[in-house]
């Protein structure tokens, strides 16, 4: 009777592999792959020369520019940028910042100081872009200049293209560039 029950489990878990088929072997080359963000490195201090003008919002008060020089298209697909706010009254706000186009999702790595200095942003994580009146300049460098059809673009060369010609997709008189 013993002998009978092992004869049964094997025939049962030979029907079932059979069942279930070979293994894929592709499966770790595809489905396991994670992403694994780079290494961030803080660029020079913007200067005014490197800096590229764009329009975000006909509703924001607030200029916005990009160092040029400071663009870098990571291998992890990560567009990392200065990225320089001028308020109406003239105040600067300074930051390093990376767009991952694949995700829609923006990152803040460290904001300038008044010395021309970064310091390290303390809650530094991915959040997703949103197109709201006081974030629209992050979906504006995504959608116009780093991201085109969702994907990143390939070099900062093409990136500080975009901007001086004030658009990837959409370039027209009212995105000039200073």
């Amino acid at each position: 009777m013993h002998r009978g029950l092992a004869l049964l489990a094997l025939t049962a878990s030979t029907a079932f592999a059979q069942l279930s088929g070979p293994p894929d072997p592709f499966r770790g080359d595809f489905d396991e792959r994670r992403w694994e963000e780079q290494q961030a490195e803080l660029p020079a201090y913007p200067k005014p020369e490197n800096l590229a003008r764009f329009y975000a919002s006909a509703t924001s008060s607030f200029e916005f520019f990009v160092d040029t020089s400071s663009i870098n298209v990571g291998n992890d697909g990560v567009v990392r940028y200065s990225l320089i706010a001028r308020s109406p009254s003239g105040v600067l706000n300074v930051s390093y910042e990376g767009i991952r186009c694949s995700s829609r999702e923006r990152k803040l790595y460290a904001f300038g100081r008044p010395d021309n200095t970064w310091s390290k942003a303390r809650k530094s994580e991915w959040g997703p872009i949103v197109g709201t009146q006081t974030n629209r300049h992050h979906a504006t460098l995504a959608d116009d200049f780093f991201c085109p059809k969702r994907g990143a673009v390939r070099s900062a060369q093409e990136a500080g293209d975009a901007l001086r010609r004030g658009g990837e997709l959409n370039a027209n008189p009212g995105r000039e560039v200073q």
